[in-house]
């Protein structure tokens, strides 16, 4: 994992606390959704033109990836989701060991069904807590490639539910739906 994923994930994990007596734990989502109405199609060259919710149009050229193209027709709804979000997880050292690993996952729609698809991608990260100084406010994690970083806890509070020792599991996932909708005519 890059220093610079390893640094964003880790201020993000511990900027979003949380007041339990518990080790802490959290997760934050953010989900972006676009409509999208079909307007024209060219089967052949696989050229789509869609309208957007302000009226401008846009043209998308399907690759042989996508699946049903026939299926698709004039006046249907493309549902565009992007969602990202981040999971965390304090627990007692000897619970575990610093690492990191990653998952993706590719769905399509099946024979005969309006196009459809999902992609998403998981990165799981367990560092370890070297350092807290309550005075300040702050924790630094070191990461299973010796990676430290220092940062700013948004709910100082939690800091006294942790020790020194302490693993912090963080999963960081994004994905990307798109689905194809026939919009019901009366």
């Amino acid at each position: 994992m890059s220093p610079h994923i390893f640094a964003a994930v880790m201020t993000l994990a511990l900027l979003a606390g949380c007041a339990t007596s518990q080790k802490p734990a959290g997760r934050v989502e953010d989900v972006v959704e676009a409509r999208l109405m079909v307007t024209a199609i060219d089967l052949p060259q696989r050229v789509v033109t869609l309208k957007d919710e302000n009226g401008e149009e846009i043209v998308v050229t399907a690759g042989e990836d996508v699946k049903n193209l026939a299926q698709v027709s004039v006046g249907d709804e493309v549902v565009v989701s992007y969602t990202e979000a981040l999971a965390w997880q304090v627990k007692p050292a000897g619970k575990g060991a610093p690492g990191v690993s990653e998952e993706e996952k590719v769905t399509t729609a099946k024979p005969g069904e309006k196009p459809a698809g999902t992609a998403g991608r998981s990165v799981m990260l367990t560092a370890t807590i070297t350092a807290i100084d309550l005075t300040k406010g702050t924790v630094t994690l070191t990461g299973p490639e010796g990676n430290s970083r220092t940062i700013k806890a948004r709910d100082p509070a939690n800091l006294k539910k942790v020790q020194v020792g302490d693993l912090v599991d963080i999963t960081y996932s994004e994905a990307l739906a798109i689905a194809v909708r026939p919009v019901n005519k009366k």
